[in-house]
């Protein structure tokens, strides 16, 4: 069953530029994996100079009292709904407790291993652990976090550690005459819903970075069906004017669309399955592996929209989405 936190973004995925800055120790597999795809994997003869190859962060074991613990920046502030701490394939080398810590921070610290003295607020209490397991567990607070600190006690590995949330960005600092990816992750941008997802998820679409293979990226079932049409609705993260869109279908050579069209409305909710849709760009023609910038065919709409609806024909894959305009207070 799928848990409710999987709604959310993952607020320290590497994807939207969340970061492992320090952590006490890293002997037997580096920090860096708790951020990083999937949920890790296994390979039964891969050793390193230091033991086995782990996919994900783990410490020596302790011989001197206290524990261990990492500092992760998020991608992009936001407020936090709850963690998966998953320690997949620690099986005898798991910690039995962790606990998470978080703190709003405005500037840099140019020394990571002397944060005790900062303002940190627990915001998950020290919490049992199992092997080779996901743990799920959910926040009720609306605060805004930049960084977190993550307990475990007092030693061991943990596989990938998640941070879902809700992205927050101060709009009243963005004029009204800035031009702006309205529908980028890290700019409030939320997929909220397609027809099919076979092999890719529709989330990459508005991912900030530049996709980086085929499957970094949407792309659906080979569809047998005459004229069929694919779609993926995505809310954007402000009511906005829209003056440029940038379709993407880089890595897509043997299975880009062959064309597409995006229909947009304005809703006070996300309940836009039956929404007043209008045309926004008449379908157009895609070409394999490249970046198509639409502009002077947008069909002119001088009213502010919230979501937007790409159609693809007939099936296929699509790197990334740009919607880029204008917020509208």
């Amino acid at each position: 069953m799928k848990h409710n936190l999987l709604k959310y973004i993952d607020l320290a995925s590497e994807k939207i530029g969340g970061e492992v800055v320090y952590t006490t120790d890293d002997f037997f597999a580096e920090k860096e994996n708790l951020i990083k795809e999937g949920r890790g994997i296994f390979i039964p003869d891969k050793y390193t100079d230091h033991g086995k190859w782990m996919d994900g962060w783990e410490s020596r074991r302790k011989r001197t009292p206290g524990h261990d613990w990492a500092i992760i920046k998020l991608g992009t502030q936001g407020s936090i709904k709850g963690f998966d701490i998953d320690t997949n394939h620690f099986l005898g080398n798991h910690p039995p407790f962790a606990s998470v810590e978080a703190i709003r921070l405005t500037e840099e610290l140019s020394d990571w291993s002397k944060v005790d003295d900062l303002e940190w607020e627990e915001i998950l209490e020290r919490s049992p652990l199992e092997p080779g397991s996901q743990h799920f567990f959910e926040i009720t607070s609306d605060a805004i976090y930049t960084h977190l600190r993550l307990h475990i006690y007092p030693d061991g590995g943990v596989a990938r550690f998640r941070v879902y949330g809700e992205v927050f960005k101060d709009w009243k600092s963005v004029s009204e005459d800035e031009l702006i990816d309205l529908a980028l992750a890290t700019n409030c941008g939320k997929a909220l819903n397609c027809n099919d997802m076979f092999f890719s998820a529709m989330d990459n679409l508005i991912s900030p970075t530049k996709g980086k293979d085929m499957g970094d990226g949407w792309e659906t079932k080979r569809n047998r069906t005459p004229d069929n049409e694919d779609w993926v609705i995505l809310r954007l993260g402000h009511q906005g004017i829209v003056k440029k869109i940038i379709i993407d279908t880089n890595h897509f050579k043997g299975n880009y669309p062959d064309s597409c069209a995006i229909d947009a409305c304005n809703c006070i909710n996300d309940d836009v399955m039956n929404a007043d849709w209008k045309p926004l760009l008449q379908q157009q023609k895609l070409e394999a592996h490249q970046e198509h910038l639409f502009e002077d065919n947008l069909i002119e709409n001088h009213q502010p929209i919230t979501h937007i609806k790409l159609k693809i024909y007939p099936d296929g894959g699509i790197s990334r989405l740009r919607i880029l305009g204008t917020i509208k207070h």
